[in-house]
């Protein structure tokens, strides 16, 4: 218990406390005179007033001072000899994380003293003589470093003097704004932590054991049960898992769980391993990739669209940085699928893409009261900007009604002129000023200086390269209109 109790004291004040210097004590000339502020009323020798008694009178060291008493120190700071006192403020203790102090005090000739002894140096060395250091041996046998960083005295990089020269019957004060801590007491808080570090790991849940405690993600375990890769994902190793929901297995064409279930050492075992990423990879570090190479040796693409992290250009991360013992998951809503595996299976066309998406319901609907829902299913190469639903939202009340009321007319001259004759992949858009389409009428395209392209000015492609058997598709952010 009495370990545990110090090894909290030693983390906590690790926090706060930067680690010290091992110079030994030198005497450098500083390039340049360094003013300190000085105590106005301290220029006298108060031959009659100890250390500790100017520490009681003063009313900044009300902690300082009770600490003393608590380590029995003092006798030895009202006492003869010469010291000089580095003496932190009331709000210097306060400063630390709550129960350090109280900590502190309960082991009072422990590392209570070690503290207090590690503020004290032997004789009286005056502000003049510290800006020359780069270091001073303290009573508890550590040296203390002392560095001059624009225009201020500081020690061990973290607390700075604030007020010099109180000179007392038996030595001298310097008041400083935090508490420093010996560089053997900082190296055993750090041993502590990483301790403590390694037993929270210990005590943390693996991937598996947090994806069973979820409930979102009951046919992700049953895979990874059937696939033999449960295990895996319970024991050591680090690992980045793109998880699945339930909902996101429900959302595949009728069938495809059941077969994958069928094929658990191949296709399932495919599928699984290419959502998983070796090492620990933090959602900040995700939205800098392009892409990330899966266990299964192929590559997630990655990138973010309006502040969403978009996977494959399809799937989207909706949770992230979900911590676990052996590694981190980040929660996706649509099942990812490997390109080998895309490529060996039939490849959807164009309107089966559009209606599994979801995000063309009013383009779908479109097209089958146009009666060009054959067009775009057939054969051909065809490029279609495919606006997303709340592309036709955002028109003026109405529109979308009077269009379909007109499916051979405008409606179909609308749609028609989101589509371009031929496949044209996005390197090739981007070297476009305009495209001709089946309507007849061309699309301007530009490229902003961000290196986004532009339809007509102002409609903005926000994903690409959507490839189908019949042609690509690009995401659009609005409806292009043809001149009348």
């Amino acid at each position: 218990m009495k370990r545990l109790t110090w090894l909290g004291i030693f983390v906590v004040l690790s926090l706060v406390l930067a680690a010290c210097g091992t110079a030994e004590p030198t005497a450098e000339p500083v390039s340049e005179p360094v003013e300190i502020p000085v105590e106005e009323e301290a220029q006298e020798m108060t031959e009659s007033k100890s250390i500790v008694d100017i520490a009681v009178e003063d009313g900044r060291f009300t902690t300082l001072v009770a600490a003393v008493q608590a380590a029995g120190l003092a006798e030895t700071l009202s006492g003869e000899g010469q010291f000089t006192v580095f003496a932190p403020t009331d709000d210097a203790f306060a400063a630390l994380p709550e129960g350090t102090v109280e900590s502190l005090l309960e082991e009072p000739e422990g590392a209570l003293k070690d503290i207090l002894l590690y503020h004290v140096a032997e004789g009286a060395v005056p502000a003049e003589t510290v800006v020359t250091l780069e270091s001073a041996t303290t009573i508890q046998g550590e040296p203390v470093a002392i560095a001059v960083t624009d225009g201020e005295v500081v020690l061990n990089d973290s607390a700075k003097v604030i007020s010099t020269d109180i000179e007392a019957s038996n030595g001298i004060i310097h008041v400083i704004d935090a508490v420093i801590l010996p560089p053997s007491m900082s190296e055993a808080a750090a041993e502590a932590e990483g301790e403590m570090a390694e037993e929270e790991m210990m005590e943390a849940k693996s991937i598996a054991e947090i994806a069973a405690a979820d409930g979102r993600f009951t046919t992700l375990l049953a895979a990874l049960d059937a696939a033999g890769l449960a295990e895996t994902f319970a024991g050591e190793g680090a690992f980045t898992v793109f998880a699945p929901t339930d909902d996101a297995f429900a959302a595949l064409p009728e069938g495809t769980v059941e077969s994958l279930l069928a094929d658990p050492q191949g296709a399932l075992t495919d599928v699984l391993t290419y959502h998983v990423v070796d090492g620990v990879v933090p959602a900040e570090t995700v939205v800098g990739l392009d892409s990330a190479t899966t266990l299964l040796g192929e590559d997630i693409s990655i990138m973010v669209v309006e502040d969403e992290v978009v996977l494959n250009e399809i799937n989207k991360v909706i949770a992230t940085d979900i911590e676990a013992s052996n590694g981190m998951i980040h929660v996706i809503d649509g099942v990812l699928l490997p390109p080998s595996s895309a490529e060996s299976a039939a490849v959807p066309t164009i309107v089966d893409i559009a209606v599994e998406d979801g995000r063309f319901t009013t383009l779908v609907t479109a097209l089958e009261a146009a009666g060009l829902v054959e067009t775009l299913s057939g054969e051909g190469q065809f490029t279609v900007f495919a606006p997303v639903d709340d592309a036709f939202a955002a028109l003026p009340e109405g529109t979308v009604e009077s269009l379909l009321q007109d499916p051979q007319g405008a409606l179909t001259d609308v749609l028609l002129y989101h589509v371009v004759d031929g496949k044209v992949m996005a390197e090739d858009v981007v070297g476009l000023t305009a495209a001709p389409t089946l309507q007849g009428q061309d699309i301007a395209v530009a490229v902003d200086g961000d290196g986004q392209v532009f339809l007509n000015g102002t409609v903005q492609v926000i994903i690409t390269d959507v490839e189908a058997s019949n042609g690509v598709i690009h995401v659009i952010d609005g409806v292009l209109i043809p001149a009348e």
